[in-house]
């Protein structure tokens, strides 16, 4: 395979967004990657690692800021015809029947009327759904509405199949089913799909499927590893070697990389930043109450305020992405370490889960203030004007001049939801103010 003629090159890729009018965030940093003939290959990487981003730089759907995609040798200059795409949302049109929405790429690409019937016949025959053709996606499942997805890029008869997290938005047998019936026909040559490149936020789905892993280190995204599955299909989820690898992803997962931070572009989160501007950090998508849930959870029998991840995320039944996002808190507040896989409560986090709700309040406020800038900042500055009040758009102004608008403004409403929490301030989301608060007596 080493030697295959390759289907995607990606040579020396960068990808940046602007930032208010202030500078440059990059995305991507640096991508170097092949796609070669018979294989599945899976993307992993924690949110905002940019593996969506990458997918649709391969299919055409986004241009690179530097660097070069190229597809069969030629240089990608817009949507790739040799690819087939499936989404995370089932992205149907409802007022078409199934044939319909099959249909409907092979009538964009012109093929006649005769031809497209019997090719969506076929397809959706293949992909499970014979005898539905004529039903609307309202009377569908989750399930059969994502196999129409299926059909409708496998008609086209792509040489590549990119997946976009396609089954995260199923339920965990459906979503077994689905895979499964894939890998079969991907393995029986039922379809024409010479290559599957798939983004994934779930570890065993990825050990599963594929023949390598790419795992993607954060802000920017880059390319920092690459497992090998030599597994036999199909794959036992509970045989040692695959939990070797699934362990094997979870600790580059959680591991910082060594050496240096890389290169930043002006103005990305996480970059150096001027003084007094040091409260510009992301806050994660992490509420209070799934937080104390999750160190409560570690406090258990079970753990003993120490975790494996692939455990605690099958025991709490939760994905890469919110598994994460919740540790991430975690440690931003100082409740949790975690590295190598696992996850351990601090000092703090323990005393925390032991605490009663009024000391857990106060607990929660200082360790916010202490370890969040942003949360000190707007306390500060609440308590230094005479009415003790300010306009979001204040802090919004100051966050947009290191981060792009979208990341100001979800950082600012997820410190608003700790922040009031914590009774460090109180919002007014009418009009858009933050006012002074001060803690009851604990």
């Amino acid at each position: 395979m080493a030697n295959a003629p390759s289907l995607i090159e990606v040579d020396h890729v960068f990808k940046t967004y602007p930032v208010a009018d202030r500078g440059e965030r990059l995305v991507l940093d640096d991508l170097n990657f092949r796609l070669v003939p018979g294989e599945i290959v899976a993307v992993l990487g924690k949110s905002g690692s940019g593996k969506s981003t990458f997918l649709r730089l391969i299919a055409g759907l986004s241009e690179p800021s530097n660097g070069e995609v190229r597809y069969r040798g030629q240089t990608v200059k817009g949507p790739v015809r040799g690819a087939g795409m499936v989404f995370q949302s089932f992205a149907l049109f409802p007022w078409l029947t199934v044939l319909g929405n099959v249909e409907l790429g092979l009538e964009a690409m012109n093929v006649p009327k005769e031809e497209r019937r019997k090719r969506a016949e076929a397809a959706i025959d293949l992909i499970g759904l014979d005898g539905f053709e004529s039903a609307y996606p309202k009377e569908l499942s989750g399930g059969m509405r994502q196999r129409v997805g299926f059909a409708r890029a496998l008609v086209i008869n792509p040489d590549i199949l990119l997946l976009d997290e396609p089954f995260s938005a199923l339920d965990v047998l459906t979503a077994e089913t689905l895979r499964g019936d894939l890998v079969d026909l991907w393995q029986d040559r039922k379809i024409p799909t010479q290559s599957i490149l798939m983004v994934s936020h779930n570890i065993e789905e990825s050990v599963e499927m594929a023949d390598r892993i790419l795992v993607f280190s954060s802000d920017p995204g880059r390319i920092r590893a690459e497992i090998r599955v030599p597994l036999p299909r199909p794959r036992d989820w509970n045989s040692p070697g695959f939990r070797s690898i699934v362990d094997q992803v979870y600790t580059l997962l959680t591991t910082t990389p060594g050496g240096a931070a890389g290169k930043r572009a002006r103005g990305e989160p996480g970059a150096q930043q001027a003084e007094g501007q040091e409260f510009a950090v992301r806050i994660p998508d992490a509420p209070q109450q799934q937080l104390s849930a999750l160190i409560d959870t570690l406090m258990e029998d079970r753990y003993r305020g120490r975790a494996d991840l692939p455990d605690l995320a099958e025991y709490q039944n939760l994905s890469v992405d919110d598994l994460f996002v919740l540790l991430d808190g975690m440690q931003l507040l100082g409740f949790a370490h975690v590295g190598g896989g696992d996850v351990e409560l601090t000092a703090a986090g323990k005393a925390f889960s032991d605490a009663e709700m009024d000391e857990r309040k106060a607990m929660f406020r200082n360790h916010l203030l202490r370890n969040v800038p942003l949360a000190a900042h707007i306390q500060k500055v609440l308590q230094e004007r005479p009415n003790h009040r300010a306009p979001a758009q204040r802090f919004l102004t100051e966050l947009e001049d290191h981060m792009s608008e979208e990341w100001a403004s979800d950082t600012l409403d997820r410190l608003i939801n700790w922040g009031r929490y914590a009774e460090i301030f109180a919002y007014d989301y009418d009009t858009e103010t933050f006012r002074l608060e001060e803690p009851e007596e604990v």
